[in-house]
Order: C-alpha cells, then structure tokens, then sequence
C-alpha cells in the first residue's frame, strides 16, 4: 500500500515482510521505516484518510494501527478469532471495519480505541469491505458467493447481492458510489447499478396503489395478496441494487485483488498470473460529453436516412464507461498491487510479486496509447525463492545463504549483503578453509565453486548423476566429502591449478575415491578425528565406514523413515541422527547403541548440528520450530520461536554465539546467545503460562443475558487481557473495602480515644501519592484500554458491581472522567440489568446516578457544543482574512478552470 511519508504520496510504500511491516522509498531503493509486529504473520494493510496512521491486520485476527510518524503502534484491537482479511477506513477516518477467516465483520472506533459492534452473516471467509460515504451503510463480500449490504444505524444486514456462482473475490465502489464492480472466480467483472431510495414516501403512492387495484388485470386480487406485493422487496426501502452488465477480463482466472485509486477514477485487478488489467472509469460530465457526441451522429445519420429522430434510443454501453486503458506485464506473478494519481496526472502504481519483488510502474494518461514504463524494482532484500542452505565463515563475520537462482553473502553484524552470485538449484554449501571462496552443491549434481573477491563462478565440475544432498568438510582442511542420489559418495581433495589466462594459480577440486553403496546417500559426516564417516541411507539406516580403508564399521537402525540430518559431536563420542519420523536419536560411536529416542518436532525434522565444543546441539523442524537439546541429559532446553513456516536449515557460528536459520515464510533469522543464565525450571514454568494464556484464548466466549446469537453481537474477545484487567479492577476494589473498614475501625479508635491517632497509610496508595481508596480504584479503571474495558466487566463477578456502582455516583458527583463512566455504567446496567434492578439496596443509588449522569453528560455536550461554535467562528474569521477555502480543494478547481482557458485560447489562435 502506497502511504503518505514526510509529505509526500505515491513515492513510500508499505510492504509486510513476516511479523513486521516494511517501508520502502521505491525512488532509492532502501528501506526508511520498520513497524515492529509482535509474534503473527501479517495478513492485511490499509492506510488511514489523512496519511497518518496505517492499520495492520494479523494473522491471528488482531489489529494494530501505527503512527507513521514515531513508528510506534497506538491502538490494538481484539476480535476476530481468525486471520483478517480486509480492512478498511471510513471517508474520515474515525472508523475501521475488518472482515476476518472467521466470517464475521466488526465496526471499530478509532478515535475511542474500542470496538462498536460485530456483524454475523457470511457463511465463509469475508474478501472485501467497503464504506459508502453518503450514507451510513457497510458493503461486504465473502467467498460464500454473497455481497451483503449491511445498515450500520439499525446493524443488521438489509440486502444480499446473489449473481454469483463462486466466491466473490473483490469489489470496489465507482462513479460516486452509483455502481458496485464484484470480481469473482471467471473472467467475469460483474457491474451493479446502485439507487438510493429516498427515506420518505411519494405522496402519490396511494395512487399508484389504486390505479394498480382498478387495472383489469388486478381485479381478482384480494387484501392479502396486496401485502404480499408490498412486502416483496422490503429491502429496496433503502437501496436498490440492479445488474448493469459486465466487463471482460483478459485472464481466464480467478480474480486475486480488485481496487481503484483514491478518486475512483482508475480502476485495476490481477488475476494469479503476472498481469495486472487497468481500466479508466468516466466521470458524469464525461460520459454527458460523449452523449452528446453519439447524439449528434445519430441525429446526422437519422437526417441523411430521413428517419424519425433518435432521442431517447441513445446510450452509452458499459463498455464505453469503463475503458480499459492497457496492461501492465510484471516480471512475475502478482501478489497484490496499488495505485495512486499523481498531481501531474501520471498514474503510478506499485506491485508485490510472489517472488519478494517489488516493482513500480508509471502510466503516462496523455499519451495517444498509454504504456506503463517500470521506474524502479526493489530486489536487494533478499532471495527470490525460500533458502535450502546456509554456512558461517570461519571468523564468524560472513554468512553464505542459497536458494534455487542465487547465492548472497551477508555480513553478520550489518545484515546487509553483500554479495550476490547466480547458481543454479542449491541444497549444500561450505566456505573454503580461507573463507576466500564458497562451494555449492546443486539439485543437478554439481560442484560450483565460487569466488568472493570477484564475486564470479571459477568453476563447475559435475559431481554426481542426481541431486548433491550433502557436503562435508574434512577436519584436516584439505578436502571435503559429497553425498548424492546416484548412490555414491566421492571424496575431493583442494588443489592448485595453473590457469592459462593468469600466472598465478588458482584453487581447484580433485576427485580422488569413491564409495559405492546400495540406497541414495541423503547426508555424509566426518568424525572429528577423521577416522570415520557415517552415510545417511534412503533405507532409514546410518552406516558408519572406516575413512581410510572405507571398510564398513557400524550400522546405526532404528528410525522409521530416512534420516535427513545428522552430527557428531567435538569429541567424536557421540552421533545424533534427525529423521522424517519426527524424532532425534543419540547414538554412542563406540558400539553403536542408542541411548535415547526423542521425540523432537511436530513434523520432519530438517535440521542437525551440536554446538561447537559441548554436547549441546540445534534442531530445526518443518513445524517452524528451532529446539535446542542436550545430549548427555537427554533433556529439551529450550524452543526458539519466530518463524511463521517450515524451516528448511540453520548453521552456527564455529565459536557457537550465532545460529542462523532459513525458512519457506521467506526470511533468514539471526539468533545471539546471551550471557543470561537459562534455568530449565523458569523455562518449563513460562512455557506452562503460555499454554494457559492460549487455553483461555479458545475457551468459550462469555456470554451476554439477554443478547440472542443473532446478526450482531461485541466486538470485543476474551483473552488474557481482559481477564488481567478484570482481575486488576477486583484487586482495586478489595482494597477499597480493606481501607474503608479499617478507617470506620480507626474513626471509633478515635472517637474513644478522644485524641488523633496516626492512620496507616497502605503502601500502594501511598506509591500512587497518598491517594484515597476511592480515587485508586478510578486510576487502576482508567488504565484499562479502551479496547478492552467491555469484556473486562464482562468477566467481573456481579459481588464486585454494587461498589463500583456507588464509586461511579461519587466521581460523576466530581465530575471526573464522564465518558468513560457513562459508558461502563451503561454497559453494566446492560448486563446485570436483572440483578441489579431485584436489589433494594441499589435504588437509591441508580436514582442518584441517573440525576447526576443526566447533568454531567448535558454539561459535557454543552461544552463540546461552545468549542465547535469557537472552532467554526476562528475558521470563518480565517478564512475572511486570507480570502482562502478552508478545507476545500479550490485550487485544484482553479487550475482545471486555467487549463480550459489556455486549450480555448491555442483553438482561437489556431483558427485565426
């Protein structure tokens, strides 16, 4: 999503990379800005009215909005119980509407930082939501096929769009929201005509009613018939909506995102392929201009055939109103894309593709044929494809990274790359004692050799028939091993070569033994010593051979599927095999017996290798988790969580302070071992807390008295959030009741005393400054996000209301807060409405709360009132002095008016 950055529009763009959201100045190619997610996946951005703010939506179904400005996010919100899917503002920002994975739709309110209402009726996911700015209605779409029209006065769905036979994938609003444009699963842009119906009825209408009961045709109608035939359409009280006809895609595809441009004036989709369709929307003075055209030569045609003239048969097809302008071929498939129209009337637009590029293109509309011209494409950041191996340095300063196209070389403490080498499809790789050059191992069985100075290939040999699975360094430095498909494993010593373009010499590989066995070789490890090797075997077996005579030495079975990583450790004792079946056995070296089976990730296990001098070692898994172990206690340390998908590989550091690691989520993260002592009990203890936090999460959602399932419901969701507020709130009130008693106790101490006898201040109150109890318990209520503050009385026990209700008469009585009082009252007068009505000892106190929150509030308005009279009058004071339309773009009408002008003048002079 483009957003507007120190002033400018159409040159930042958002971009989520993982957790974090990215902003990227496309003109420089760099990155300027970091919005830090949390732990989630992003799954969705809209950029607020006025530049300021973007909201991001997260995989599990929160919503955060930062401040572009500090970074920082200033709102969360709560709701959806799946990942968000759409997202979008009102015309001034002070409402967000999200549709989830979960079906529901919730109404959010910015500015109060809480949520208004929850909308249930879609069926499956919601694809799209759309504000109508004229009226207060909410347009949402779902991949159930339906487009359902909802009025946010009453909240409840008063229309429901059924023209599609698939799911409806997109939509947007065009010609000032008179016409709907949905996007479904064919070639298809299906185009509504919408009709707003005026709230009050025709004086005419019994009329019709009668002329239509004294028509011949209706003279067997009887009474009840006639109130079917009202009530045939009752939504159309509102809106009614009306197929206009449809645009053809060039795709064949399903539609993957459909919008237009903040004027409506461009309109553009994609389908899964690499072209994005762009099509111009005429505006009403347009398409009155070509009326008029097209009326003329009809006239002129009716004249020269002497026909009748042709007033009303002139119209516009829905073709000639929506134009297609040209297509924008990317470099690769889109992922998502949006537009923006300069002040220069260039369209620019900006693409994501799938491969983690982004590219931007400028779209000259003056042109005869406008032709999209690519004016930067972002690609440093990172590989085109998911990472299948890595490799540290032996200073511990370069990491080596490569994938199916590239391999890049990056600094550890800058992160920045800093080399890019194409290659073909890598699975191994290891940097040449030296750290000067790298070797790759390819998918088609061969050796690249690659040198880092220059950056170039030096050499290619083809080392095995299949795939080259894995590659070893010898611990003397003086060679390496290779394992691959076509059932062997080669041994390779370096060596210097004469080049016949140079003097000097340059390095080499030599192929110099052979070991044929009887399965594909999956993995190959050299024992420290170097006296032995073991061979991992698609059979699931590990076969250890002598590195000398090659002559078999152990056979180490026991797994259930191939063993795809394996380690031995700094002193050759032990050998831990990972394996397909989700476990990770240690093996003694002397006799090949296992010690332990553990089970080790919820999928395969990718990944092996122990922690350079200690009996520690790394797995990584394809259920996204990094674990570490220990080998001699048998016992899980410790779980490294970040990671959003499978993770393909890791390496540590040779001096074991760094691991890094790979994954299919696209992204290469780097870990630091701390100086902090871990204590294994802490570990299993937040571990369990986490788990309970997640339990509470899914556990049932409290229920409201009175409320049915029905079409709306609270916005709001129970988590550990809320319940941690509500338990602060009951914490506060106990105090206030502790206090209360023991100052009557303290008073009659008094009173028989006849003397002051020190009080003891609580040391809580005297931390918030010697406050009264009363006063604490305000402070720990205002503290309570906004966002939260309904479920949090949700779950508060009913023992707990009556004090609050009497604290709340004491701070309206102050007049402290009335907002937020007013509504937490509300809301508790909602849900304990029983309850607290059968309690005789409450009346008086809801007959004094309705005096003073009636005064209060009154006050409130009128002061609001008194500032927006103030604020309207410096406005038109403003405004007479600089002669200047406030708030209005006349400046842009102005320019118009001058360019018509000049246009008049240069028809004039041409004439003369």
């Amino acid at each position: 999503a483009f957003v507007a950055l120190r002033g400018e529009r159409g040159r930042y763009v958002a971009v989520p990379g993982c957790e974090h959201v990215l902003v990227w100045d496309t003109r420089r190619a760099e990155k300027v800005l970091i919005l830090k997610g949390l732990k989630q996946e992003v799954s969705c951005l809209c950029p607020s009215p006025d530049g300021l703010h973007l909201a991001v939506g997260y995989e599990d179904g929160s919503i955060r909005v930062f401040n572009l400005l500090s970074g920082e996010a200033t709102i969360t919100f709560n709701g959806h119980r799946a990942a968000v899917t759409a997202l979008q503002y009102d015309h001034l920002g002070g409402r967000l509407v999200s549709g989830s994975k979960d079906t529901e739709v919730i109404v959010w309110d910015v500015i109060n930082e809480s949520g208004l209402y929850r909308l249930r009726g879609h069926k499956d996911a919601v694809t799209q939501v759309l504000f109508l700015k004229e009226k207060n209605l909410l347009v949402t779409s779902g991949k159930d096929t339906l487009v359902k029209w909802w009025d946010l006065d009453t909240q409840h769905c008063f229309k429901t769009l059924v023209g599609h036979r698939t799911e409806v994938w997109g939509m947007a609003l065009l010609s000032k929201e008179k016409r709907l444009i949905t996007g479904s699963a064919d070639s298809e842009l299906r185009v509504w005509d919408i009709t707003y119906i005026e709230e009050v009825k025709d004086p005419d209408e019994p009329e019709s009613k009668k002329s239509k009961e004294s028509s011949p045709g209706a003279e067997g109608n009887t009474e009840d018939d006639e109130t079917l035939e009202l009530d045939e359409h009752p939504e159309e009280r509102i809106i009614k909506c009306s197929k206009a006809g449809s645009i053809v895609r060039e795709g064949r595809d399903r539609v993957v995102t459909l919008a237009t441009d903040r004027t409506g004036k461009f309109l553009a989709c994609h389908g899964t392929d690499s072209v994005l369709e762009v099509f111009s929307v005429l505006s009403e003075e347009e398409v009155q201009k070509k009326l008029e055209k097209k009326m003329k030569k009809a006239k002129k045609k009716a004249r020269q055939n002497s026909e009748e003239d042709p007033e009303g048969s002139v119209e516009l097809s829905l073709q000639e109103e929506i134009q297609r302008v040209t297509n924008v071929k990317a470099s690769s498939k889109i992922k998502s894309f949006d537009l923006i129209l300069s002040p220069k009337g260039e369209l620019k637009i900006v693409l994501l593709l799938q491969n983690n590029v982004i590219e931007s293109y400028n779209l000259d509309l003056s042109a005869q044929v406008p032709q999209a011209v690519r004016a930067s494409r972002i690609t440093i950041g990172g590989h085109r494809s998911d990472v299948r191996t890595l490799a540290f340095s032996s200073d511990n300063i370069a990491i080596l990274s490569a994938a199916a196209e590239s391999v890049k070389i990056w600094n550890r403490s800058t992160l920045q790359c800093i080399r890019t080498m194409d290659c073909e499809y890598a699975l191994c790789s290891l940097f040449v004692p030296g750290d000067r050059q790298v070797i790759i191992g390819t998918k088609t069985g061969k050796l690249q050799l690659y040198d880092l100075a220059s950056g170039s290939l030096i050499e290619s040999l083809n080392a095995h028939d299949g795939a080259l699975w894995s590659i070893a360094l010898s611990p003397d430095q003086r060679g390496f091993v290779t394992g691959g498909a076509d059932k062997c494993v080669k041994f390779w010593e370096f060596e210097l070569v004469k080049d016949e373009s140079s003097v000097q010499k340059r390095l080499s590989m030599k192929h110099v033994r052979i070991l044929q066995l009887d399965e594909d070789v999956l993995c190959v490890r050299y024992s420290p010593n170097q006296k032995l090797l073991a061979v991992s075997l698609l059979d699931c077996t590990v076969k250890i051979f002598y590195v000398d005579t090659l002559k078999f030495f152990l056979s180490l079975y026991g797994h259930k599927l191939p063993v795809l990583c394996m380690d031995i450790c700094y002193d050759g004792t032990l050998i831990a095999t990972g394996s397909a079946d989700r476990n990770v056995k240690i093996w003694g070296l002397d006799f090949g017996d296992c010690h332990r089976s553990l089970f080790a990730h919820e999928d395969s296990v990718m990944y092996l290798q122990f922690v350079p001098k200690s009996h520690l070692f790394f797995t990584a898994g394809k259920d996204s988790k990094i674990k570490q172990w220990d080998a001699d206690k048998f016992e899980h340390i410790q779980t490294l969580e970040g990671h959003h998908q499978e993770v393909w590989c890791l390496a540590l550091s040779p001096n074991g302070d760094y691991v890094v690691s790979a994954s299919h989520d696209k992204s290469l993260r780097l870990w630091e071992r701390t100086r902090e002592p871990l204590i294994l009990e802490e570990e299993r203890e937040m571990q369990r807390e986490a788990e309970y936090e997640e339990s509470v999460a899914k556990e049932e959602q409290p229920v409201v008295p009175g409320e049915t399932q029905g079409e709306t419901g609270l916005a709001g969701k129970k988590t550990i959030e809320t319940i941690k507020a509500a338990e602060r709130i009951m914490e506060a009130i106990e105090l206030y009741r502790e206090e209360t008693a023991k100052l009557k106790e303290h008073n009659a101490i008094c009173k028989a005393a006849g003397k002051e006898v020190p009080f003891p201040v609580n040391p809580i109150l005297r931390a918030y400054g010697n406050i009264t109890p009363s006063a604490y318990v305000l402070e720990v209520f205002k503290k309570v996000k906004s966002s939260e503050l309904e479920e949090a009385l949700l779950v508060l026990p009913f023992s707990y209301v009556p004090d609050l209700l009497k604290l709340f008469n004491e701070y309206i009585h102050l007049g402290s807060d009335v907002e937020l009082l007013c509504r937490s009252l509300l809301f508790l007068l909602k849900i304990h409405f029983g309850q607290i009505t059968g309690n005789h000892m409450l009346v008086t106190v809801i007959e004094d709360l309705k005096k003073t929150t009636i005064s209060r509030v009154s006050e409130a308005r009128d002061v609001l009132g008194f500032n927006m009279a103030g604020l309207q009058f410096l406005k038109r004071e403003i405004e007479a002095k600089d002669e200047v339309t406030f708030f209005a773009d006349a400046t842009e009408r102005f320019e118009e008016k001058k360019r018509k002008r000049k246009k008049k003048e240069k028809m004039v002079l041409a004439v003369l």
